[in-house]
C-alpha cells in the first residue's frame, strides 16, 4: 500500500508539473490481498487539466504551492467535517490548544452547509461572555462572508492579536433575523476542571474540555471537595459536561475510569489495526459508590459523549439534559515531513454496549430543556403555625437549623441555572434512596 501511495504521489506531481512519464498504457498496478489495484489515470489527467487551466486562465496568477495545498485541503474536507489539513501554523496551535492555552475567541467550531457552526463556547472566554451559543451558525466574519471559505480559513480570520475586535454575524434558531456580536480577541487560558460544593455534602464538578491533564485535575478537584464536605465525605456529585466540545480521547477514558471499577469504557473500530482499540476500567473508584448525575446538552460532543455513554451503559450515573451533539468519530493527527499534519478521521468509537452515537448522540435518561425561572411574589402572606396566636413554642430553643438560608440558596440556584437546580434535587433523591436501602 505504501508503494502505491508513493507511486501515486510521484505520478500526480509529474503530471501537474507537465513532465511526461512513459508508463506504457497509463496503468500502474500492484497486487494487494490477491487483487489488482490500478491508478486512476483518467482522474489524474482531469486534475492536471484543471490545474493547467487555472494557471493559464484564472483572473490573477496563483503559485503552484497555493494550488497544491488547496487541492490537499479540498481532498480532506470532502471526506467529512472533521478531517482537515493543518499547515505548520495550525499544527502548532493545535499542539498548544491541547495543553489549555491558545489565542482566539474561545469557541469550538465545525462546518455545516458551508457555514461555521458553533459546537460550544468554552467557559470563561470572550465568546461565552459575549453571548455566543452552541448551535449558532456564523455566516459572516466582519465583512467577509463565510460561504466559500474552508474551516481553516475561517478559523484564521477569527484568530488574531489579543485586544483586537471581530464582529460575528450569527443565525440562531428562534431568532427572526441574524445577530451581530462583537468579540474582543484574547489569550484563551482554559482551566478544564472546576468544582465547588452546592451544599455541605453535595459536590459540583465542571469539565469544560478534555485536555491532556484533565484526568489528573479531576482527581485533585474531587479530593478537594471531599476535604471541604461535611464529615469529610461527599454524599453525591454532579458532573457538568454541558457545552463541552470534547478533546483528548485518553482524558475521556481517565475521567470515566475515575467513576467505574470494572468493564469496558469505550472501543474504537477502523480500517487500520492501530485504530482498533479497547479501553477498560481499573478497580479504584473515587466516589466509593456515591450517586452521580451527569449533565449534557447539544453542545456536549466527542469525549463528553464517551464519558456519558460509558457511565450510562454501566448504570453508574443518571444522564440529565438534552440529546448530545453526536460526534462518534476519532481523529488522528498524522505529522508530515513539511512540519504540517493531517487531522484524519481514522475510526468510529462505540460505547460499552456497542452503541455508535455518530449523528445520533446520547439520549439522556431524563430530558430537561434549558428554561428560565423567576420568583413570583404572592399578593398575600402565607399563614404558618408560627403566625397563629398562642402557638406552642419550639423546644429547640435558640438553635438555628439553617433551613431558611438553605431555602434561599436553592431559590437562587433555581433562578441562575434551573437544570443544575433539578440535578441537585435528583442527586438528593438518589442519596436518600441509597440510604433507605441500607
Amino acid at each position: 500500500m505504501k508503494s502505491t501511495t508513493r507511486n501515486l504521489s510521484i505520478l500526480a506531481t509529474g503530471l501537474v508539473l507537465g513532465v511526461t512519464l512513459a508508463i506504457g498504457q497509463g496503468v500502474l498496478a500492484e497486487r494487494e490481498n490477491n487483487s489488482l489495484r490500478t491508478i486512476p489515470i483518467q482522474e489524474l489527467r482531469t486534475f492536471t487539466e484543471v490545474f493547467t487551466k487555472i494557471k493559464s486562465d484564472y483572473v490573477e496568477p496563483v503559485d503552484d504551492k497555493t494550488l497544491l495545498e488547496n487541492a490537499i485541503r479540498g481532498m480532506l474536507s470532502g471526506l467529512d467535517p472533521h478531517s482537515t489539513y493543518l499547515d505548520p501554523d495550525a499544527y502548532r496551535e493545535l499542539q498548544v490548544g491541547t495543553t489549555g492555552e491558545f489565542g482566539g475567541l474561545g469557541i469550538e467550531v465545525g462546518m455545516e452547509d458551508g457555514f461555521v457552526k458553533v459546537i460550544a463556547p468554552i467557559d470563561d472566554t470572550p465568546a461565552q461572555r459575549a453571548g455566543v451559543h452552541a448551535g449558532d451558525l456564523i455566516i459572516r466574519l466582519d465583512d467577509t462572508p463565510v460561504k466559500g471559505l474552508t474551516l481553516n480559513e475561517a478559523v484564521k480570520i477569527m484568530r488574531g492579536k489579543p485586544g483586537t475586535d471581530i464582529t460575528l454575524t450569527i443565525v440562531r434558531e428562534g431568532q427572526d433575523k441574524p445577530l451581530k456580536i462583537t468579540i474582543t480577541r484574547d489569550i484563551i487560558k482554559v482551566k478544564s476542571v472546576k468544582s465547588r460544593l452546592l451544599e455541605k455534602r453535595y459536590g459540583y464538578l465542571r469539565i469544560s474540555s478534555f485536555q491532556s491533564k484533565t484526568g489528573e485535575n479531576l482527581l485533585q478537584e474531587i479530593d478537594k471537595l471531599q476535604r471541604e464536605a461535611a464529615d469529610k465525605h461527599l454524599r453525591g456529585l454532579i458532573l457538568d459536561l454541558r457545552n463541552n466540545p470534547g478533546g483528548v480521547l485518553n482524558a475521556a477514558v481517565e475521567v470515566s475510569d475515575a467513576f467505574l471499577t470494572e468493564g469496558l469504557i469505550v472501543y474504537t473500530e477502523g480500517r487500520d489495526e492501530n485504530s482498533r482499540l479497547k479501553f477498560k476500567a481499573t478497580p479504584n473508584e473515587v466516589l466509593e459508590g456515591a450517586p452521580l448525575v451527569v449533565m449534557v446538552n447539544g453542545g456536549s460532543a466527542s469525549a463528553s459523549e464517551i464519558v456519558a455513554g460509558a457511565l450510562q451503559d454501566h448504570r453508574r450515573a443518571i444522564i440529565l439534559g438534552s440529546r448530545t451533539f453526536g460526534k462518534g468519530s476519532v481523529q488522528t493527527i498524522l505529522p508530515m515531513n513539511n512540519n504540517a499534519a493531517l487531522k484524519l478521521t481514522t475510526a468510529r468509537y462505540f460505547t460499552p454496549s456497542g452503541r455508535s452515537i455518530q449523528a445520533e448522540g446520547i439520549e439522556p435518561d431524563i430530558e430537561l430543556e434549558r428554561v428560565r425561572v423567576e420568583s413570583v411574589k404572592l399578593p398575600f402572606k402565607e399563614i404558618k403555625e408560627a403566625d397563629l396566636a398562642r402557638h406552642l413554642e419550639n423546644t429547640n430553643g435558640d438553635k438555628n437549623t439553617g433551613k431558611g438560608d438553605q431555602d434561599q440558596q436553592e431559590n437562587s440556584l433555581a433562578q441562575q441555572d434551573y437544570q443544575l437546580y433539578e440535578a441537585l434535587n435528583l442527586l438528593k433523591a438518589l442519596d436518600i434512596m441509597g440510604s433507605l436501602k441500607h
